[in-house]
């Protein structure tokens, strides 16, 4: 995964230069894969900012898959209704700016520089505090959530859209109230963080509901969905479940996405067009509208149709199910779990005509790289295993033996280098209109492969 400077013509301005360095600076502090399980770090730095967090009301979401996909549709329909919105999202595909969005567009190399220049003094002034307790500086991820609610107080905005780093309840942006908290499905991941059962990873995910908000559910196992109750339960905050107090109530295959019917918490909503591809997208769209139901006017009253389709109809998620080459057909899907992963395989088999697909696939080592690989086996016809420059990326010729019992597959080719793997998987399609490449497994993985679909123009 590259980060790219906005500048025009591979030009780096004095701004892009400052932007880079906010990076490198974010990136000198522990990893954004090691986050510490505490919220007074970063309590303690918005405090002496002044509390930029408190500025604007917040949507808060948390769940192991479509966070990213259902912030998205929240954002676009929220900022259809004139509202001007901060969008914050983790991590990003080619350049740090997506993580900050204002009002629509990733956040400027100006602004991103001097917000971090007016916080830098008092991040210091916090790794001082922490150290005099015995404890490790702000950690990338602690910095950067401080950066970006300041910079959406800057901007300012009207309301936030924020994504959870990991879990909920000790992740660094808990430290807001958020008005709405939404959870999209529950399922394994992060293990040695979160919990090695469902119940555990939702008891930590329901930390972000806050006494008297509003809760908004995808549907859930059982395990989950008890959790979820019982802490809306303890903070008196209501809470509207996917099944029984919303759902999606039709979804079918349209041009570049999917025709979708949505039974809201307020209101019915027909014929609504969603430029994105597979069933979960749809239900991903159908907790959005309900969040939205809740923020705007507590389920109580129905959005505008005309304002409901605008904002669907201006959706991206860049990296799920992203069309990035054609002549072959190259689509990238940062499915990195094998919930991600089936849906993936879903997908395919529903949105798509294709009779031989074959996966590029990378994997990190944190993730569940046999599960990731059993879901995808089904609709391979071929595997190309590989990987990322990413330092926890699983080397490739051991992923290529997990493949190998996963997925009972002959024609696996292991290589290397990402590029390499990709560019045979495009040269093997290029022989037939019939094939497919799907590049998943990782973000860093999907991240490379878009920068490369770009650099060598891949789309006309």
């Amino acid at each position: 995964m590259s980060d790219r400077s906005s500048a025009g013509d591979g030009l780096f301005s004095d701004d892009a230069d400052r932007a880079a360095g906010v990076y490198q600076a974010l990136m000198a502090r522990s990893g954004e894969g090691s986050p510490r399980p505490r919220l007074d770090a970063t309590r303690h730095a918005v405090e002496l900012l002044g509390d930029p967090h408190h500025a604007y009301p917040m949507i808060h979401l948390t769940g192991t898959n479509g966070k990213t996909s259902t912030s998205r549709i929240i954002e676009s329909i929220l900022r259809a209704y004139g509202l001007r919105t901060g969008l914050f999202t983790s991590p990003h595909l080619v350049s740090f700016n997506e993580r900050i969005v204002i009002d629509g567009e990733p956040i400027s190399d100006a602004a991103l520089a001097d917000n971090w220049d007016d916080i830098s003094p008092y991040l210091d002034m916090t790794d001082a505090w922490l150290a005099e307790r015995g404890e490790g500086p702000l950690t990338f991820f602690e910095a950067l959530t401080v950066l970006m609610f300041a910079a959406f107080a800057d901007a300012p905005i009207d309301v936030a859209v924020v994504e959870v780093g990991m879990g909920g309840e000790w992740d660094s942006t808990n430290v807001a109230d958020a008005r709405v908290a939404v959870f999209t499905p529950i399922d394994i991941d992060h293990v040695q963080r979160l919990g090695s059962t469902i119940a555990e990873i939702a008891r930590t995910k329901a930390g972000i509901i806050k006494p008297a908000s509003e809760v908004v559910t995808a549907e859930q196992k059982p395990e989950a969905l008890a959790e979820l109750q019982r802490a809306a339960e303890l903070s008196e905050a209501s809470l509207a479940v996917e099944g029984r107090d919303f759902e999606l109530t039709g979804d079918t295959v349209a041009v570049g996405g999917q025709m979708l019917a949505v039974r809201g918490i307020a209101s019915t909503y027909e014929e609504l067009y969603l430029p994105l591809y597979g069933s979960h997208q749809g239900q991903n769209a159908a907790v959005a509208i309900a969040a939205v139901e809740t923020f705007i006017g507590s389920g109580g009253h129905a959005l505008s149709a005309e304002i409901l389709t605008e904002g669907l109809a201006e959706v991206t998620s860049p990296g799920r199910l992203q069309l990035v080459g054609t002549e072959p057909t190259v689509l990238v899907d940062a499915a990195h779990n094998p919930h991600g992963a089936l849906s993936l395989r879903v997908a395919i088999d529903e949105y798509f005509d294709f009779d031989e697909v074959a996966i590029v696939v990378g994997v990190l080592d944190d993730k569940d790289a046999a599960g990731i690989l059993t879901a995808l086996g089904p609709v391979a016809s071929r595997l190309y295993v590989t990987e990322s420059e990413s330092e926890r990326a699983i080397p490739a010729d051991a992923l290529a033996e997990i493949a190998h019992v996963a997925t009972g597959l002959e024609d696996i080719f292991v290589l290397d280098r990402l590029e390499d793997a990709v560019q045979n998987a495009r040269q093997w399609a290029a022989e037939s209109p019939k094939r497919l490449v799907v590049v998943t497994g990782s973000i860093t993985v999907v991240g490379e492969v878009i920068d490369l679909a770009r650099d060598e123009e891949w789309k006309p």
